[in-house]
């Protein structure tokens, strides 16, 4: 298929409220209480050639630039997370490690794979020792001429439909950073009788995706197997997480634009105390909170994935910064919007049945993959040395106009430059400090410069605790006060990407992100993460907002940074709203 815009996708899944499309959300709601895959999606996104988009143009796909990959996985999102964690996410966590480290013939076998709809499986994870890698006991260890495995995952996606895993095992018996690798296995040359798979998980949410494990018990795989040098799977897996960690917590915004479109058609059909609950005050500002974290979610998102190809070296914090805010942001902004549809929410089938499982399936962005807490672990270790090498330093090169420029070209992406630490370089807090600075000198936007200073204070307090930082603070063992930290810096870090984006198009592009309305109340929001106090918008700057909203709505265009138009999305909201 030569047409592979996001907006030709969306054209393809249909009108999701019409219940004779073989994709509506009737469709979905009944495959997801036969926990089952929606075979219409799949079919749909065989001829799209979805998976392509998880292959670097070198190999034959159309991966180069991640915002675009993003995008394209949200639009699946937005229609069924169950499809884009089942059939796209799963395959992508896979495929990213044989990117970075593998062999080319095994790049290539992977990439055939991918480009004839086949399936791929990652199994890191086990159940006894959670995101701990360093501890994972599934093993291959060297015999004579061959490898031979042992041991067993207890939750991959979609394993028993894969054609090849990526399977991350020990390959030595020591302790230690090069104990463990990552190995490609095709499934169709292991011998069955050292293999079994155990009963699959259920689960609560993503009930349609295949979820389950692989046992195996001296089974011989060949030499050629391991994905890079052998002993450096984790340093792979640390890479490439970087993406992952981006690429995944982008796709799942489809799920909140999906929830707030669902609500909005809840709140302009049902009367209450004689009027719209849509016409409510409390409605409107938890609506146009949301809307407002769903442009900071996209903000921040959008920024580190374009930071990866301009400046990759910050990759690995930038990335855990993500992986720890927008999943958070996502669930309490959906939790916000469940208690304006009152019993609704609880209603499993009906006109409203869907936001339950877009809930329910949102939840996993907070632990699948990587868990908060983990990315915390990659952030806090790094916070001395950036203390005293980058933030606040006149050495420190502040981000390329580029990185904020969304609409603009990028360079292709290279896994290959993708680093395991940041060096103490910061340049996204070092563009808060200058744009902040630029802001009081053109003196157009007070309110703007008032809430840029707060953030630049915030990084000299930052700052001041993390140089001192002693060693015993920067591990697992770190008390709840270092942890905080990371908190506060991650809120900075946000602040900064939805600020500059805004300074680097507020003279072209849309006109309502040229605004900085929205990004007073995104600066709001965040501010309030740090100082726990509630935030108040003015009466006049949240109807500007909320008609923002339903004019989107109106039209059928997303609500995120792109606007992107929503072909077949029937908006049926009363004119009284436009």
């Amino acid at each position: 298929m030569n047409n592979e815009s996001a907006t030709a996708l969306e054209q393809l899944f249909g009108d999701p409220w019409d219940s004779t499309n073989p994709c509506s959300f009737s469709e979905i709601l009944a495959a997801d209480e036969c926990a089952e895959m929606l075979v219409a999606g799949e079919q749909i996104l065989d001829h799209f050639g979805f998976a392509a988009e998880f292959v670097p143009v070198a190999l034959g796909g159309r991966l180069h630039n991640l915002t675009r990959m993003i995008e394209l996985g949200r639009a699946v999102f937005r229609h069924d997370p169950c499809l884009g964690l089942g059939y796209g996410a799963s395959a992508l966590v896979a495929a990213v490690n044989v990117w970075s480290a593998g062999t080319l013939a095994q790049q290539e076998k992977v990439a055939a794979l991918l480009l004839h709809n086949r399936k791929l499986s990652c199994g890191y994870h086990e159940l006894e020792h959670g995101n701990d890698l360093a501890r994972v006991e599934f093993e291959a260890l060297r015999q004579d001429d061959h490898w031979v495995l042992n041991g067993g995952k207890q939750v991959i996606a979609n394993i028993e439909r894969a054609d090849a895993i990526v399977i991350y095992a020990r390959t030595e018996h020591h302790q230690g950073s090069r104990s463990h690798s990552q190995l490609l296995l095709e499934k169709s040359t292991l011998p069955p009788s050292h293999i079994s798979y155990p009963p699959r998980f259920a689960s609560i949410g993503m009930r349609g995706v295949q979820l389950g494990g692989i046992a195996v018990h001296d089974c011989p795989i060949a030499p050629d197997s391991i994905i890079g040098i052998p002993g450096h799977g984790l340093e792979t897996a640390l890479k490439v997480f970087q993406v992952t960690r981006v690429a995944l917590p982008g796709m799942f915004m489809g799920i909140l634009d999906t929830g707030l479109r669902s609500t909005l058609r809840y709140a302009q059909q049902r009367m209450l105390y004689g009027r719209a609950v849509l016409d409510l005050p409390q409605t409107q500002t938890v609506m146009v909170n949301a809307f407002a974290d769903l442009l900071l979610c996209d903000c921040f998102t959008t920024v580190v994935a374009r930071s990866l190809h301009l400046t990759p070296n910050a990759g690995s914090i930038y990335s855990a910064a993500v992986k720890y805010l927008i999943p958070k942001l996502l669930i309490d902004a959906m939790t916000g919007l469940s208690a304006i549809l009152g019993s609704q929410f609880y209603l499993r089938n009906g006109d409203h049945a869907l936001f339950q499982k877009l809930l329910r399936d949102l939840k996993p962005a907070s632990f699948g993959h990587a868990a908060r807490t983990t990315c915390q672990m990659t952030i806090l270790p790094q916070l001395p040395q950036l203390a005293r090498r980058a933030w606040l330093q006149q050495t420190t090169t502040p981000a390329p106009a580029a990185m904020f420029q969304f609409e603009q070209d990028l360079p292709p992406f290279s896994f290959q430059a993708l680093t395991i630490g940041a060096n103490g370089q910061d340049p996204l807090a070092a563009a808060l400090v200058e744009t902040c600075a630029a802001l009081h000198e053109e003196n157009k936007h007070p309110q703007l410069a008032v809430l840029a200073q707060g953030f630049v204070d915030e990084l000299v307090q930052l700052q001041q605790l993390c140089a001192v930082l002693p060693p015993t603070e920067l591990s697992v063992m770190a008390s709840p006060c270092s942890y905080a930290l990371t908190t506060r810096y991650v809120a900075v870090l946000a602040a900064s990407a939805c600020l500059n984006l805004w300074w680097h198009n507020r003279a072209q592009g849309d006109l309502f992100l040229r605004d900085p309305i929205w990004l007073e109340l995104v600066l709001q929001r965040l501010q309030s993460m740090l100082t726990k106090a509630p935030h108040s918008l003015s009466e006049q700057h949240s109807a500007h907002l909320l008609a923002e909203l339903l004019e989107r709505y109106q039209h059928a265009v997303s609500f995120d940074l792109t606007r992107r138009a929503l072909p077949g999305w029937a908006a049926s909201l009363s004119s009284t709203y436009c």
